[in-house]
């Protein structure tokens, strides 16, 4: 079995680097960086662009890839069968402690954009969504910040300390491209960054805000965790013992708004849509996909499902899934025929049953996720006097996970398992203030919430 490298594979060298990638992992290798390198071999006549990545919280992920000279397969899985694509568009990756090079690369003048995957609770908001500045891992950031000493650990401290350089370097401005599931994604980290710039030098915070641009973006492809299988079912079919492989599904989504003022890759030779507004694209992805993601994340295991297929192959399951699209379909400010399309697309991507995508790896941050996916819709149900049946089951799914308590991952964790502990009529309301005050006011929600955990319970 041959060894996965540039000379083995006839990758030729790694291209110029135009792009930093903060937050390593599987979806943005079978996102962006795939982007990337599909707008690189779509015109071979242009200037390619590279990427230098920096792992968030796990160091390691890095190592197999600068093994490979930043090379990796996808395994793309449909219905019909496997297939692998090379990616080639990584020029670079390196741990995400490694101050002096992730500054360097901040700092380089050829680098336009900034793309970020750190995950919803990577951005240590606070409740009113400013940077939370008394969390010990940013203040701890910001003192070092403050003294000039860029070895931060938490992604606004790195990306920060990044900018820093850049100021120091003179070397222009450049775009910052969150792709997490944040609504409003641009203006979000837009706060949390300059938040933070504010609190560590006012000249660092203006600098930012003449020379940074946040471009809010909505994307969407699933990314299961790769297992042993998957690495053996790619070197069969591509011959080499790819060490850091990415399992994904056909389907891809990207939609991006707002200015890149030093330029960017040709993403929309990738399929990539520059539009002026991505909220409907937000809210129709995030309400619908990963709204039912959820519901099926929490829900699911109590009817004895482990993955999204087997969940969604469940006319129970099917049904919740269902009514809950039907109830967050009434507040999307998008046609009824790409509505209907999309959710015939989420049903067919659900069920493929060569996706492995695991409802526990979706659980995960719960009390960072629901706000998002779920509480928009509830809210507008409750303030139209509805009662939404796909809502509830998603928040007494969340409660019957915590209650359980044997896979809760989430960086509220330890406090939400103390609030689940104790009787249900008690645990209802205290849970939920969680996510907000108001739905523990609400008698009616709570009356539903609790009777579907004592059903979900048997």
């Amino acid at each position: 079995m041959r060894r996965l490298t540039r000379a083995e594979a006839g990758a030729g060298d790694a291209s110029p680097v135009r792009v930093v990638h903060l937050g390593l992992g599987a979806f943005f290798r079978a996102h962006q960086a795939w982007y990337t390198h599909r707008a690189n071999t779509a015109d071979p006549t242009g200037e390619p662009a590279g990427i230098v990545a920096f792992t968030g919280r796990r160091p390691d992920a890095a190592r197999p890839l600068a093994d490979q000279d930043g090379l990796y397969h996808l395994l793309v899985r449909d219905r019909d069968g496997d297939r692998t694509e090379l990616v080639t568009s990584l020029s670079g990756a390196y741990d995400g402690a490694d101050a002096k090079r992730r500054d360097g690369a901040l700092a380089d003048p050829a680098v336009s954009t900034v793309t970020l995957t750190i995950t919803e609770a990577g951005y240590l908001r606070a409740a009113d969504g400013a940077p939370d500045l008394a969390d010990p891992r940013l203040a701890g950031d910001l003192e070092r910040l403050r003294a000039g000493d860029s070895a931060v650990s938490t992604a606004p401290g790195r990306l920060l300390a990044g900018l820093a350089a850049r100021r120091a370097a003179d070397a222009g401005p450049l775009a910052v491209v969150p792709c997490d599931n944040l609504v409003d994604n641009g203006a979000t980290v837009a706060r949390v960054l300059t938040g933070v710039a504010e609190a560590v030098d006012d000249g660092l915070a203006a600098w930012v805000r003449a020379n940074v641009s946040f471009v809010s973006t909505t994307v969407d492809r699933i990314t299961p965790a790769t297992t042993p299988g998957d690495r053996e079912v790619i070197a069969s079919l591509s011959g080499f013992a790819d060490q850091a492989p990415v399992v994904t599904e056909p389907f891809t989504e990207w939609v991006l708004a707002g200015d890149f003022p030093a330029g960017r890759p040709a993403w929309e030779h990738a399929g990539a849509r520059f539009v002026d507004d991505v909220r409907p694209f937000e809210q129709r992805k995030l309400w619908l996909l990963n709204g039912a993601h959820s519901l099926l994340a929490y829900a699911g295991p109590t009817r004895g499902h482990e993955t999204v297929a087997e969940a969604i192959a469940d006319p129970v399951c099917r049904g919740w899934v269902d009514a809950w699209w039907d109830a967050a379909a009434r507040h999307l400010a998008l046609d009824a025929a790409d509505i209907a399309k999309y959710r015939d697309d989420l049903v067919e991507r659900f069920a493929n049953p060569r996706i492995r995508h695991a409802l526990a790896q979706i659980a995960m941050d719960g009390s960072q996720k629901l706000p998002i996916r779920v509480l928009p819709v509830l809210t507008r149900e409750r303030a139209d006097g509805v009662l939404p049946e796909g809502g509830v089951v998603a928040l007494a799914g969340w409660l019957a996970h915590l209650r359980d308590g044997t896979r809760v991952r989430d960086p509220r964790g330890e406090e939400l398992l103390g609030l689940a502990d104790g009787p249900v009529d008690d645990v209802v309301p205290r849970v939920l203030a969680v996510l907000d005050p108001a739905l523990a006011d609400d008698a009616e929600l709570l009356a539903g919430v609790r009777e579907k955990l004592t059903e979900l319970a048997r």
